[in-house]
């Protein structure tokens, strides 16, 4: 399967699209599970696109930004990743791997050079200051945001465009004489959400609620483990029984979320009412010194007045 070039264009102007909507939109659609999703939908496979861009959001679930610092590129790493896996038959997890991983952290380059160029519309909007040319600041403002999407466009086109009989011939090879490190790669790709949990975990209060891991943890487990011998009785008795034709779906996300959900609602109204109660506390407090401060003030009074009467 080869890209067209509408599937180019229109991978290339969602990749761009990505950087502004995290700079000016935030609509939260500039994530690494929507760009698998979006990306699967215009190549055709959307089931391959959601399973990389889930890995990858898993992956960088603990990475975020200070200041002006960059981060790695999950968004575009994600793109490249699905449209190559889909496009060339790669399998998903060697893609996260040999694509979506390495695109990711070398576009942090990218992002560095379209910070230098926006300096200079920064400038300009200045000097509109200024001179209170309001139309200049918008116009400057969005044409700002100009380098940030060509440095996301650009390289994901050349990709698309140039780099397709590149990844075809490595696929060729990672099938053939280079087996052992296709395995590796796929090894690799299938710990890295793994590695995100835990660079998240770290930043976390686990110690603080270790319980709510643990019931998160247990239950998640055990549900996962009944419902998938429910599954496999249900397909063995459709095939001792062509009567039987009850199907025994698998664990659902959103039981798990929900369940999460539940958690973190008790944990809320927790904190709440830590918060509520605080400053009622403080306020009795605070009732109760001003009351000693009027009696010091009332008794330094009397002996002012009982020494002028003397």
């Amino acid at each position: 399967m080869s890209f067209t070039i509408v599937q180019i264009l229109l991978l290339t102007a969602y990749s761009m699209y990505n950087i502004y909507d995290e700079l000016q939109m935030n609509s939260s659609l500039s994530q690494p599970v929507w760009a698998g999703m979006i990306s699967g939908l215009i190549m055709g496979d959307m089931k391959t696109g959601l399973i990389i861009g889930a890995a990858l959001q898993l992956t960088v679930l603990g990475v975020g930004t200070f200041g002006g610092a960059s981060k790695i590129d999950a968004n575009s790493g994600t793109v490249l990743a699905t449209a190559f896996s889909i496009g060339t038959g790669m399998k998903a997890a060697t893609a996260i791997a040999a694509i979506g991983v390495p695109v990711a952290a070398l576009l942090t380059s990218f992002d560095i050079l379209a910070r230098f160029t926006n300096t200079y519309f920064q400038h300009k909007v200045d000097k509109d200051i200024e001179n209170f040319n309001y139309k200049g600041i918008e116009r400057h403002t969005i044409l700002g945001a100009l380098p940030w999407c060509l440095s996301r466009g650009i390289p994901v086109f050349l990709a698309l465009a140039l780099g397709q009989g590149v990844v075809k011939t490595m696929v060729t090879y990672l099938n053939g004489d280079l087996q052992w490190l296709n395995t590796g790669l796929q090894t690799a790709g299938a710990t890295l959400p793994a590695v995100g949990f835990a660079i998240l975990l770290h930043y976390l209060p686990v110690k603080k609620h270790i319980a709510y891991l643990i019931l998160g943890f247990t239950i998640t487990a055990l549900l996962s483990t009944v419902f998938t011998n429910i599954q496999t009785l249900g397909a063995g008795l459709g095939v001792a029984s062509k009567a039987f034709t009850t199907t025994f779906n698998a664990l659902p996300m959103l039981a798990i979320a929900l369940i999460g959900g539940a958690f973190a609602i008790l944990e809320y109204k927790k904190s709440m009412a830590k918060m509520t109660s605080a400053p009622a506390a403080g306020s009795n407090n605070s009732g109760s010194d001003d009351e000693d401060e009027d009696d010091e003030i009332e008794d330094a009074n009397g002996e002012v007045d009982g020494d002028e009467e003397e």
